[in-house]
């Protein structure tokens, strides 16, 4: 069993979000390119990161061949008509061919791994490569939704201490929130996938706990309870919602969404932003104990 990685955050205004989230105390990475269209940015905190990911080169996202994932065709599809919000859920891995053979063994939709490598800006300025390969599964009913297993190649020039300090006092991932109208539905793919421990709810709500975070699929009356933000739609089959992130000091967290002018929410664990400050998505914020 391995905990949860990072979310893929779409976003059709990058420089917006990034001052966003700068300006509610997370440190962000350089801006970087991948070399089949997409960019990105991210937020790392400890072990999981947000990415934030946009289409400045939708020339180079390449055809989809036949048994392969479309990383690129996937999001650029997502970010379609100024789609946002968190089109992946992605699990950590030391084995992607490994996750791929089990997914198949498990029955799960699932494709050729694939790999790729792109350059980063280390935080005195130096730029690194650093190399990616990753398994990914899909289910029928989940149109907006994607699944993979990242495993890096070159993790000592990835996570960086000095991108992992917040003014926000972030450090961790609690959850991550699907919505569907019959979360029951799922319980079977969603422990298959993530071979976590499995917890059904009698207020029709599965969630699936993992070394590092939560994921938790719930019906739309249990999202906006715990979320404190309406559900989004569920036309195209049930979706990524959002996220909760832990904090060391919520109060140092809620002064800057106020000095920031960024409208919050009082929910059941904390606080939170919505889709309309987190493009497309509803962000969280709980303390941590």
């Amino acid at each position: 069993m391995t905990g949860l990685d990072h979310v893929v955050h779409c976003t059709s205004n990058f420089d917006g979000l990034r001052t966003t989230m700068a300006q509610i105390g997370f440190t962000l990475t350089p801006p970087a390119e991948h070399p089949f269209g997409t960019g990105n940015s991210l937020v790392q905190l400890d072990g999981f990161f947000l990415e934030f990911l946009h289409l400045p080169n939708p020339h180079l996202v390449p055809k989809v061949a036949d048994g392969e994932f479309g990383f690129a065709a996937h999001n650029a599809d997502y970010m379609k008509d100024g789609g946002e919000g968190v089109s992946m859920l992605v699990f950590e891995t030391a084995d992607a061919a490994a996750e791929r053979a089990r997914f198949i063994e498990e029955g799960l939709d699932t494709y050729k791994t694939f790999d790729f490598s792109r350059l980063a800006k280390q935080p005195d300025g130096e730029e690194v490569t650093v190399g990616f390969s990753l398994a990914f599964a899909t289910h029928a009913d989940m149109g907006r939704v994607a699944f993979f297993y990242c495993q890096q190649h070159a993790p000592q020039y990835f996570w960086k201490s000095e991108y992992q300090r917040h003014a926000n006092t972030a450090v961790g991932i609690g959850e991550v929130a699907m919505v569907a109208t019959q979360p029951l539905h799922y319980a079977g793919f969603l422990a298959a996938l993530s071979q976590g421990e499995t917890i059904v709810s009698a207020d029709n709500m599965v969630r699936i706990r993992t070394p590092r975070g939560e994921l938790t699929m719930y019906s739309p009356a249990a999202f906006e309870t715990a979320y404190g933000f309406a559900a989004p739609s569920l036309a195209d089959g049930p979706v990524l919602a959002g996220y909760r992130i832990e904090v060391e000091n919520r109060e140092v967290a809620l002064n800057q969404l106020d000095d920031a002018h960024v409208s919050w929410r009082e929910t059941p664990s904390g606080h939170a932003i919505g889709p309309d400050v987190a493009s497309g998505a509803v962000m969280a914020f709980s303390e941590v104990f």
